[in-house]
């Protein structure tokens, strides 16, 4: 997709990747630009970290799923080619995130063929695509993608990761939010960012303090403010 405007890489249990993938749709329906939808696995990205110290409890078992999620929209973009990816992330975060049922989601749920044959029907995909639930031979493609994409911006980042003017332009970590802006402000804060994107040595503005984002599966509902936690190094904590 060497026309797209951006490269936007996610997880797809990552819940601040899809905030931000859902500001991105929003702007993308105002402004004349594409998305190439991109992969990186949280889980690989972790592979050498132990969970149990730098996590909150059920964390490893979560990124799992979402490798799991990975491995059938590698199959359906080679198959169906990269439109396919779009419509079938939009499926995966909306019921992880927005459904009414996403807080008591589990881990292993998401992670379940009986989850995903519904959403791939959702996104016009036949459903014998969560046969690569398991199917471990699109790793080494999920893998390569998130070094391109850890390439662009330094290991020390999290996801989304988006590259604007691809192939040869600036990459980076975020925009984090945690509350989806309205229609008008949606490309406000586009023209803020991509400014920034365009200015050369800039690298960084960045803060651990996030509310919980505005999400049915974190229990806050619109028009309301999430619970400010320090969510340095993936593990959330209250500030005091």
């Amino acid at each position: 997709m060497s026309d797209a405007g951006i490269r936007f890489y996610f997880d797809p249990v990552c819940p601040f990747a899809w905030m931000t993938s859902k500001w991105v749709r929003m702007v993308a329906a105002q402004r004349d630009y594409t998305v190439d939808w991109r992969f990186i696995s949280l889980r690989m990205i972790n592979s050498g970290i132990d969970y149990d110290s730098h996590f909150p409890p059920g964390y490893e078992e979560g990124h799992t799923s979402g490798l799991r999620l990975l491995r059938v929209a590698a199959r359906a973009r080679a198959e169906h080619g990269p439109a396919a990816v779009g419509p079938f992330y939009e499926a995966v975060g909306s019921e992880i995130f927005d459904s009414p049922g996403a807080a008591s989601l589990t881990a292993a749920a998401r992670g379940s063929r009986d989850f995903v044959e519904p959403l791939l029907a959702r996104a016009g995909l036949p459903a014998d695509l969560a046969d690569a639930l398991d199917d471990t031979r699109r790793d080494d493609e999920i893998r390569a993608e998130g070094d391109e994409a850890l390439s662009l911006t330094g290991r020390d980042v999290g996801t989304p990761i988006i590259q604007f003017g691809p192939p040869e332009g600036t990459a980076f970590f975020g925009p984090v939010i945690s509350r989806l802006p309205a229609p008008e402000d949606a490309v406000r804060l586009w023209d803020y960012v991509t400014g920034l994107a365009g200015f050369p040595g800039f690298a960084e503005l960045k803060r651990s303090l996030r509310e919980r984002p505005q999400l049915r599966s974190f229990g806050v509902a619109l028009g309301t403010a999430g619970t400010e936690e320090d969510w340095h190094a993936g593990s959330r904590k209250t500030a005091s």
